[in-house]
């Protein structure tokens, strides 16, 4: 009789255990996202129709696919119209349902916005409620410089030698080389060189969750281990050592300070790979626009006089053809297209909308930076004269260029980014001419940024 009993009280608390996390899972799953959506939806927004789970993640699916599916462009276009390619569903959702639009990535109810005033709002916005402040590390520029001079001469060096192996001029994959570079800049300054399978953990490669679990998981690992060892050897006088300092210093619980210098160590490579890939792009524009690569050329060759720019001449970098063009490049290719998403940790309100608790909010910049009433009617097209007057002239409402994102939550790391672009750009332009190869196709993809989906190519030949 008792363990008749007994079974019927483990019975009922299983039962009891699983609907309590039925419930949950019904609560989170379906009933907070129908809940949130219908808070916007009561504000005049609108979006997609969802489907019970996957909101609209098939259709998002879909659309990458048409795209994908489309055949590149031979040469560099016309029109850089980089939305259409990597974000065409966001492109046609905006027509359809305005500046202001909802949609669904599962259970993520997402708030999309283009529009200019809602825009300047959230830019501005300080509060702690609207996302959580990444925690910032200190200035890494002076431990960066000796390594992207370095870094620099060795890539001048690698191209020379391909050149003359290939009687005088060579057809390029550059994207590669740029990307080399700057993981280069970055190992020469800390730790990227003493990790084994960096390469393992390129985001080209398609995983499964479970696969991507695992990487995440050894790439901890890895870069605990080198920790381990920093610890073991003592100081050093790198970018490992600083960040080590920092959070040492942080009064942070061990857990915490493992995981502030895991986050910081993939954000620095990753940062570094994103300034080879504006790089790429960079060059991509100056092959097609020879005019343009002879007007920054000799205004490289007047400022640094053949050396490799110091710190004085990267900042007399910024005036005349050099300043314009960085400004156009910006706009056009920009390696992440949307501005990071933040979420809503309380009702917050801009201007007329109130974004419930719980909400993502997107600033999708490719259609911000490309938009033709904000731009004119060139806005697709390449133009640095736009930039004549500075962004002020060339854009009706200047809040809406941000390469780097804007007010309180600016990149800290752009003038380390800018510097490195143009220390490269500099010593590329004054050793070597370029133009696109015809091998090149022009197929902007989006893989967590915006890359060129078939690599550029470049006939290059050293002066």
């Amino acid at each position: 009789m008792e363990l008749h009993i007994l079974f019927k009280v483990v019975m009922s608390l299983g039962v009891l255990g699983f609907l309590g996390v039925f419930l949950r899972l019904y609560h989170a799953l379906v009933v907070t996202p129908n809940r949130l959506g219908s808070l916007l939806r009561k504000q005049g927004i609108n979006g997609p129709p969802q489907k019970l789970l996957l909101g609209n993640i098939l259709e998002i699916k879909r659309s990458i696919s048409e795209a994908v599916a489309k055949a590149a462009t031979n040469g560099s276009p016309a029109f850089h119209e980089c939305e259409a390619h990597v974000f065409p569903f966001l492109e046609s959702w905006r027509k359809q349902y305005g500046d202001v639009y909802m949609f669904a990535l599962g259970n993520t109810q997402t708030l999309s916005v283009t529009d200019p005033d809602t825009v300047r709002e959230i830019i501005k916005c300080t509060s702690l409620d609207l996302g959580k402040p990444s925690r910032e590390t200190k200035e890494f520029g002076a431990l960066l410089g000796q390594g992207i001079i370095t870094s620099s001469a060795t890539l001048v060096d690698t191209w020379e030698s391909i050149i003359e192996n290939q009687g005088g001029i060579a057809d390029i994959k550059v994207d590669q080389h740029l990307r080399c570079f700057a993981g280069d800049v970055i190992s020469r300054a800390c730790f990227v060189a003493t990790f084994p399978g960096i390469k393992r953990f390129s985001r080209g490669s398609k995983l499964s969750k479970k696969a991507g679990w695992a990487l995440e998981k050894e790439l901890r690992k890895l870069i605990l281990k080198v920790v381990k060892e920093r610890n073991e050897v003592g100081d050093e006088n790198d970018l490992l050592q600083t960040l080590l300092d920092g959070a040492k210093n942080g009064n942070l619980s061990q857990d915490s300070i493992e995981r502030f210098v895991v986050h910081n160590c993939k954000n620095i490579y990753l940062a570094a790979e994103t300034t080879g890939l504006t790089a790429s792009w960079c060059l991509m524009l100056l092959a097609s626009n020879q005019e343009w690569q002879d007007r920054v050329r000799a205004e490289a060759l007047q400022v640094c006089k053949g050396q490799i720019p110091n710190v004085d001449m990267v900042l007399k970098l910024k005036q005349d053809s050099f300043g314009k063009f960085k400004e156009e490049h910006c706009p056009l290719n920009r390696p992440f297209p949307i501005l990071t998403a933040r979420e809503a940790l309380e009702d917050i309100k801009f201007g007329g909308i109130t974004v419930p608790k719980g909400v993502d909010v997107w600033i999708v910049v490719t259609r911000l930076h490309t938009d033709p009433e904000i731009w004119g009617p060139d806005a697709y097209k390449f133009n640095p004269e736009r930039f004549a007057s500075g962004v002020t002239g060339a854009c009706k409402q200047p809040h809406m260029y941000m390469p780097f994102g804007f007010g309180p939550r600016v990149c800290p790391g752009q003038n380390l980014a800018l510097a490195e672009l143009k220390v490269l750009i500099a010593v590329i332009v004054a050793k070597f001419s370029f133009s696109l190869s015809p091998k090149y196709m022009h197929k902007p993809s989006l893989n967590l940024n915006t890359q060129p989906g078939n690599g550029v190519d470049l006939l290059v030949k050293k002066l």
